[in-house]
């Protein structure tokens, strides 16, 4: 497997075959296939995408085998998922959904990947598309020259090692107390920018030497910073109650956990390699290495986990204190005058202990979402209150030149994927094959002519992240609005990009 196969590309060699992938799958709707407990000998459940008949040609045999592959898992309920932006990762697809009893299941961090926490943060402004776009190239400048990205970027301060220890401890909540924002980020969050039970021990020395200098940093790969507008409202009483309008002006910020969180990963994996021998689990992939969910060597890996979860959200707390610092200078206003306020949060990346309903009753399970966020419905405790009448906010965002959306928790989520949905667009071509087919300089003029302002460390990471390397993103969302999961509520269009 390539480096850029283990992050979660799809392969470059792919021998996708249109017929042979309908020749495993059953159609459950429009917009549900599954694969059936027959595909493969061990399988405990059937597999489950969430897919239109559209977006079947983005899905090839290797995805189906590994959506199939951790159906055989113990402990597995209901379905192995996979949403529209599926796509081949590592173990888990990406894309990947899945639930697992406390008892007899398992924790992977196959289904939580290498970047954990990598997720979304939306900021609102005041301004209008009129008094940002005049200035989109010095803004973009300003703030690409501010906030660090890139492979092996370093932030503009190195946290001491008390300081790394409160920021896996408490994520968000340390940011603001020390400093980097305000009192309201937090209620913005999922899980309020933090989640309780990291253990800092449990987190390697190389793990803790790669977090220290990267701190406040976007990375490479598909993260982003953008500056956006929103130009079209699908459901005017959810966008007023999240504070969106047409022709508003809001930061969009997608990054995790940097080199901490995949040290963190790397680290337990090879605990718990030896684990799967332990305790004589059959998994039919090394990359599905897991332990039961109460051992040790599982505890350790999700507390650890916990502590690069909270390193993301702090991560993007500061980005964001930064992003609010460039518009402040360049505008010469404060926060509140530019209504620079925090709509919401999200995780992809992450495992979480939650409560739902299993064969009709409420039970705690473990949930891994690997490139899906949630998306809990009206009324959920944990959605924010002054959300709760409506749902929690679900941002799926676009490929630099695409859109991307805001939308709601819906109302059949908790029903028919454990509360979640899916988190972008979702690769079609590798890294390698699009750096080979396309020119960085070649894109970046296109999308000035779009009126799209891009800019990035190198033009091979914008070649890497072209438009067309990934599904349209309209697309990926409409699965979900018509299946009730997420339900659209804004589009939001790019007009200033920073690449890591």
């Amino acid at each position: 497997m390539t480096q850029n196969q283990e992050k979660g590309d799809p392969a470059d060699d792919s021998d996708f075959a249109p017929q042979d992938v309908l020749n495993v799958l059953t159609r459950v709707n429009d917009n549900t296939w599954d694969i059936p407990a027959s595909r493969l000998p061990g399988m405990r459940v059937p597999g489950r995408i969430f897919l239109s008949e559209k977006l079947l040609s983005s899905i090839d045999l290797a995805t189906i085998d590994q959506i199939a592959n951790v159906s055989m898992l113990p402990g597995i309920l209901d379905y192995s998922m996979a949403m529209p932006d599926v796509h081949l990762g590592y173990g888990f697809t990406i894309g990947g959904v899945a639930a697992f009893d406390p008892e007899e299941g398992i924790i992977s961090p196959g289904g939580v990947g290498f970047d954990i926490n990598c997720g979304v943060r939306l900021m609102k402004t005041s301004l209008s598309r009129e008094e940002v776009v005049p200035h989109i190239k010095t803004l973009t400048e300003n703030l690409f020259h501010k906030i660090p990205s890139g492979v092996g970027s370093k932030g503009q301060f190195r946290v001491n090692d008390v300081q790394l220890t409160d920021a896996f401890l408490h994520g968000s909540e340390w940011a603001v107390e020390s400093g980097y924002g305000i009192e309201d980020d937090t209620k913005n969050c999922e899980s309020g920018g933090f989640m309780t039970g990291g253990s800092p021990d449990k987190v390697g020395t190389k793990a803790r030497q790669r977090g220290r200098p990267q701190f406040g940093t976007l990375g490479s790969g598909n993260h982003f910073l953008e500056i956006q507008y929103v130009d079209k409202i699908y459901d005017p009483v959810a966008a007023a109650a999240y504070g969106l309008y047409e022709g508003q002006v809001n930061v969009m910020i997608h990054c995790g956990s940097r080199g901490a969180g995949h040290q963190i990963c790397t680290d337990h994996l090879q605990n718990l390699n030896e684990a799967v021998k332990k305790y004589k689990i059959s998994i039919p992939d090394k990359q599905l290495a897991c332990a039961p969910a109460q051992s040790k060597e599982a505890q350790d890996y999700f507390e650890a986990m916990i502590c690069g979860a909270n390193y993301a959200w702090a991560n993007r707390q500061v980005i964001m204190h930064w992003t609010r610092e460039v518009f402040e200078n360049f505008y010469g206003k404060d926060v509140d005058e530019l209504g620079m306020k925090l709509l919401y949060d999200v995780a992809h990346n992450v495992a979480k202990y939650e409560t739902h309903v299993v064969d009709g009753k409420k039970k705690d399970v473990y949930v891994h979402r690997k490139g899906a966020t949630r998306a809990f419905p009206a009324g959920h405790a944990e959605v924010p209150f002054h959300y709760r009448d409506i749902g929690q906010p679900v941002l799926i965002p676009g490929s630099m030149g695409t859109p991307s959306f805001v939308l709601k928790g819906g109302p059949k989520s908790m029903e028919l994927s454990f509360g979640s949905a899916c988190h972008g667009a979702g690769r079609v071509m590798g890294r390698g094959q699009a750096k080979h087919n396309m020119s960085g300089e070649e894109i970046q003029k296109e999308l000035e002519r779009q009126g799209i302002t891009v800019r990035a460390d190198k033009p091979s990471v914008i070649a890497e992240e072209a438009p067309s390397v990934y599904k349209p993103s309209d697309e990926v969302v409409d699965v979900v609005d018509q299946l009730g999961i997420a339900c659209k509520v804004a589009r939001l269009i790019p007009i200033g990009v920073i690449k890591g």
